[in-house]
């Protein structure tokens, strides 16, 4: 059956074309000319039938339906070219994963164990964007995700299967000079936690996407804390930590995102009561059979999620 496909070279205009709003940069880009552009997205209209874009005094843009086109060849011609360079580094070998991730969890935890992964599974090559909500794998180049989220959240995630990694438990964490100053030690002594109710009298670092989480500690610690929602906020984890680590205040984080700065002193553990968040973290794909490299990827990254586990 013969498929209704336009030109690639005429989608290459007309997406350059539609992201600059201008046919001289499109063709400054592409090295062409701008009649030869234009011919193309002439040609372009011609064969969808559609106007994609206007002129107007200044130049053209986009009309409604060029819009939402642009968006979607955008995304095709992206997804051929990485398929493409993919296929020239490996020579037809195969064995590249297109991974969506929550950003301070991949950055923390992931990257550091993926040298294991080169070892036992060499031909296997991870690419990682960041994603941190839901989406539809259709409507994306995606192989699978790596998402944090509850078990309600990940229910509603329509044609996908989900493979639970870990609970996401949070602990209090601060620069050691911060807890020496708290316990009244005298210096260079060891760094020993600290009471519950010592940390409800100590400057608290918040995080902006869960603004309830030292209330929600120090009430499952049974300790009255008036300022349980004072303190700078901070959208990442991996913010938290620094601003921790400087001494600013104590911050809830998961340990497994901190496992460098606790090895090497740079945090210490506050108090020794974890929380046992409302997340956890998945790898989550699409419903069907997963493809060899995926399927290894999952069964490689279950063992390391079990291996962490075990040692906490």
């Amino acid at each position: 059956m013969r498929r209704h496909l336009p030109s690639t070279q005429a989608l290459a205009c007309f997406e350059a074309a539609a992201r600059h709003e201008s046919y001289t940069r499109a063709a400054q880009e592409l090295a062409l000319t701008q009649s030869a552009v234009s011919r193309q997205i002439a040609a372009l209209e011609d064969f969808v039938g559609v106007a994609l874009f206007r002129r107007t005094r200044h130049g053209v843009v986009l009309t409604p339906a060029g819009t939402h086109y642009a968006r979607q060849v955008a995304r095709w011609l992206q997804g051929l070219e990485r398929d493409t360079l993919d296929l020239m580094a490996h020579q037809g070998a195969g064995g590249t994963l297109a991974l969506a991730a929550v950003p301070t969890f991949a950055t923390r935890w992931l990257i550091p164990r993926l040298p294991q992964l080169a070892q036992q599974h060499p031909d296997i090559v991870v690419h990682i964007d960041t994603r941190t909500r839901p989406f539809l794998f259709a409507d994306t180049a995606f192989d699978a995700a790596l998402y944090a989220g509850t078990p309600e959240q990940v229910a509603n995630w329509p044609g996908i299967t989900a493979h639970w990694l870990m609970d996401e438990d949070v602990l209090p964490v601060c620069s050691p000079h911060l807890l020496e100053a708290a316990a009244q030690r005298d210096p260079g002594r060891a760094y020993q936690p600290v009471a519950a109710h010592v940390l409800a009298q100590l400057p608290l670092l918040q995080q902006s996407t869960r603004p309830a989480g030292w209330r929600r500690w120090f009430e499952a610690m049974a300790v009255d804390a008036p300022h349980a929602l004072d303190g700078p906020r901070y959208e990442l984890f991996s913010m938290l930590a620094v601003a921790a680590a400087q001494g600013l205040g104590v911050a809830l984080i998961p340990p497994l995102l901190i496992e460098a700065e606790l090895a090497r002193g740079e945090l210490v553990v506050a108090c020794a009561q974890p929380l046992r968040a409302e997340r956890s973290y998945y790898l989550i794909h699409p419903a069907q059979a997963p493809s060899t490299a995926l399927a290894a990827f999952i069964q490689w990254l279950q063992a390391m999620a079990a291996q962490w586990r075990a040692q906490g």
